[in-house]
């Protein structure tokens, strides 16, 4: 309802601008920079209508009135509004001055309607939007695993919050870079050039001579000779130098390992349907002399015990002393601070030398927050961010084990991500046929194998992202595939059943006149429909998609309400075709908000 609310908005601030232009002039005076906001937001009951306005108590000291009268002269004001009432009933006062507004029928059959013929359920683009002055470049930066292993069960949540946030921002209309910040440099690959040598040098001359097999046991092979090998120790970091000075053959190596993990990545990607563009850290290789520089010419750079250094402000040290950023260590190497600071510096500048972003969002767990308040800090000192452009961290918390432990195997190693998709996979089919066996259904192996994929993969990724990011959630197979409660089983089920009576109703022709709604359960619908705009530009500024699936599952659950105390398929024809409305807008808002969440739906399952 984004649409009415801007309007109810702007006729309640003339409607407080007259108030206080009739007010004394001292009273005027007082208020002259006060922002007239008429705080409207969502009524928090239904008996308190659609809109509560809550301006009254905020202006009753710089008007010196109760702010029930002021509530009251607001309402005067309103009663004598008639592109306000063409809107809204005449609004009621409760409590110590609370604005409570309905919508008049009407206009929520015409909203209702609107939403029937627009592909986009009412959701705005944001380029639409007046206010907006600058462009709609947006960065998203998530998923990041690192080259030579495997990805694992921490990745899930960078990886499934990132998208998500990524189709939502694309959705309203902003030009999205996905980014995808492999480690792909650094010292790591001394170790993995000089054990590939090592165990198979035909692979420097002929890449398809040798499968690399498993990386993550590769990685394991070539850290343990680092461990207990001196000399592999010393040819490992000279094998640093010769790839940070561009040696030809080093470069082979690196590519080699390189292409083998991107193909294990990829995999991953395709399955669960994620769209990204590598950016690895050696991209921002020839820019961080750069940004060593750059920091010097603005003052920040401070040599402590030999190393390059810039001192927070704000952030203290156990010892008292304010805590560093280490831009170059005191033998000339650079490390991971660098290459974030290399980054954010090209993500904001203009193009053609950078990404000429608005916006960068960064999605990685909640231990790197403090990395990267100071790399923001850092950037923002140096003048890299522009004062109308936006940085921001989001971070998420831990996967655990039902015991409320970090989720590992039996063995306690790290869970590979794709055992755990591969299990849920697994899971799903098993309980589909179960479901078969007992309704008697006789399915074929393509439409087992369909159904069972796309609802153990829906089912991670709702089960991740249905829960407040910023905190640990219990990953549970048990519950996350249940039909039953806040899991993508359920709403793919609600999703099936309604798709499944608008079929059974057929076509209906319908006009504005033919909508006519009388049961509460039908208005219930109806308003929860219109919320679909709210929830999702909600989602685009705070960056919680828990908030559009809370959403989703409170509709599906009021549409099972209707539709057990409402006849539809068996309503007389005017009431059929009103239903049938309802039905259709249920389908189509679960359909575009499950896409939303990178979740594909079922015509059967």
């Amino acid at each position: 309802m984004l649409s009415i609310s801007h309007q109810i908005e702007t006729r309640i601030r003339m409607a407080l601008k007259k108030i206080i232009a009739e007010s004394e002039s001292s009273v005027t005076s007082s208020i002259s920079g006060f922002l007239l906001d008429p705080q409207l937001v969502p009524a928090t009951k239904p008996e308190f209508g659609d809109f509560q306005v809550n301006c009254a108590l905020a202006l009753a000291k710089p008007m010196r009135r109760p702010p029930r009268e002021i509530a009251l002269a607001v309402k005067e004001q309103l009663a004598n509004d008639d592109q306000f009432l063409e809107l809204c009933e005449l609004p009621q006062i409760a409590g110590p001055g609370f604005i409570n507004i309905t919508l008049r029928s009407q206009c929520l059959i015409s909203e209702f309607q609107a939403r029937l013929k627009d592909a986009r359920l009412g959701v705005p683009l944001v380029d639409s939007d007046k206010t907006l002055k600058d462009n709609l470049r947006v960065v998203v930066d998530f998923s990041s695993p690192n080259i030579a292993k495997e990805m694992h069960v921490g990745h899930l949540r960078s990886t499934i919050i990132g998208d998500c946030l990524a189709r939502v921002l694309e959705f309203r209309g902003y030009s999205v870079s996905r980014l995808n910040h492999v480690g792909d440099w650094g010292t790591q690959f001394g170790m993995l050039i000089t054990h590939l040598k090592k165990v198979a040098p035909s692979a420097l001359e002929t890449p398809d001579a040798v499968d690399l097999g498993n990386l993550v046991t590769f990685y394991r092979e070539a850290k343990h000779r680092f461990d207990t090998d001196k000399a592999f120790q010393e040819d490992s970091r000279q094998e640093v130098v010769k790839l940070q000075m561009g040696d030809e053959i080093s470069l082979q190596a690196w590519s080699l390992l390189c292409t083998q993990s991107r193909k294990e990545f990829q995999s991953i990607y395709d399955r669960l349907d994620i769209r990204l563009h590598e950016r690895g850290e050696s991209f921002y290789n020839p820019y961080l002399q750069e940004v060593v520089e750059d920091l010097d010419n603005h003052g920040l750079l401070v040599v402590d015990d030999g190393a390059k250094c810039v001192f927070l402000e704000g952030l203290i040290g156990k010892d008292g002393k304010p805590l560093p950023v280490i831009v170059q260590k005191r033998d000339g190497g650079f490390n991971y601070s660098t290459t974030d600071l290399a980054a954010i510096r090209f993500r904001f500048q203009p193009i053609p030398k950078g990404d000429g972003a608005c916006r960068v969002i960064y999605v990685t767990d909640v231990g790197q927050s403090n990395h990267f308040a100071g790399v923001f800090q850092v950037a923002k000192r140096a003048g890299w961010i522009p004062s109308n452009r936006s940085v921001e961290h989001v971070p998420f918390g831990l996967v655990q084990g039902e015991d409320g432990k970090k989720l590992k195997t039996r063995s306690g190693d790290t869970v590979r991500l794709r055992d755990l998709l591969d299990e849920a996979v697994e899971r799903a089919e098993q309980d589909l046929c179960r479901r078969l066996k007992v309704e008697g259904r006789n399915e074929d192996a393509a439409f087992i194998s369909k159904v069972s994929s796309t609802v153990g993969l829906a089912a991670v990724k709702y089960a991740d992202l249905s829960q407040n990011r910023i905190t640990n959630y219990q990953f549970s197979f048990d519950r996350m595939l249940s039909l039953q409660g806040n899991t993508a089983p359920y709403l793919l089920y609600a999703l099936v059943r309604i798709s499944g009576i608008y079929r059974k109703g057929g076509k209906c022709r319908m006009t504005s006149e033919d909508l006519k709604f009388s049961e509460p359960q039908e208005w219930t619908l109806l308003r929860e429909l219109l919320k679909f705009d709210q929830v999702v530009v909600l989602v685009e500024k705070e960056l919680l998609p828990n908030r559009l699936c809370n959403y989703l599952f409170e509709l599906s659950q009021i549409f099972n309400r209707f539709y057990d105390q409402v006849p539809v398929l068996k309503a007389e024809e005017h009431q059929r075709v009103s239903r049938l409305a309802l039905c259709r807008l249920t389908a189509d808002t679960l359909r575009l908000g499950m896409s939303l969440l990178g979740i594909p739906t079922l015509e059967r399952m």
